[in-house]
């Protein structure tokens, strides 16, 4: 897909979720402890989560999870997936536009016709 305009759907569905973790943390008076470093501080933290239930799996694909453990993972991806939109929300960062703006930057680092089917790092190439 080489389309870098937003998907409007998109775009209203991570406003609505913005605004639903707004009204969650409103609920519960914790703005105060979401200070953008607490903030990455959490992700960062919840990424790590996310990764235990790959540890010394082979793939980690669904069958090799099993439910228990790609429940878990959803779990996780979820909390990684708020306290991200939280940083942004308190950073006045657009993500929808970062991301955007970050594919471009991606195409000219991979170009597709140097890249296929490698998996090196952009400054591993001649």
């Amino acid at each position: 897909m080489t389309n870098s305009i937003p998907c409007t759907s998109a775009v209203s569905d991570l406003v609505a979720l913005r605004d639903q973790i707004r009204t969650f943390v409103d609920e519960r008076d914790w703005d105060q402890f979401h200070s953008p470093k607490n903030l990455a501080t959490a992700l960062s933290v919840e990424a790590a989560e996310l990764l235990e239930p790959f540890q010394w799996l082979q793939v980690g694909d669904a069958a090799e999870l099993g439910a228990k453990n790609l429940a878990q993972v959803t779990q996780e991806a979820a909390d990684v997936l708020v306290y991200l939109v939280r940083l942004a929300d308190k950073l006045d960062i657009d993500l929808m536009a970062a991301v955007a703006e970050k594919m471009v930057l991606n195409r000219e680092k991979y170009p597709a016709d140097k890249v296929r089917g490698d998996s090196r790092k952009y400054t591993e190439y001649e």
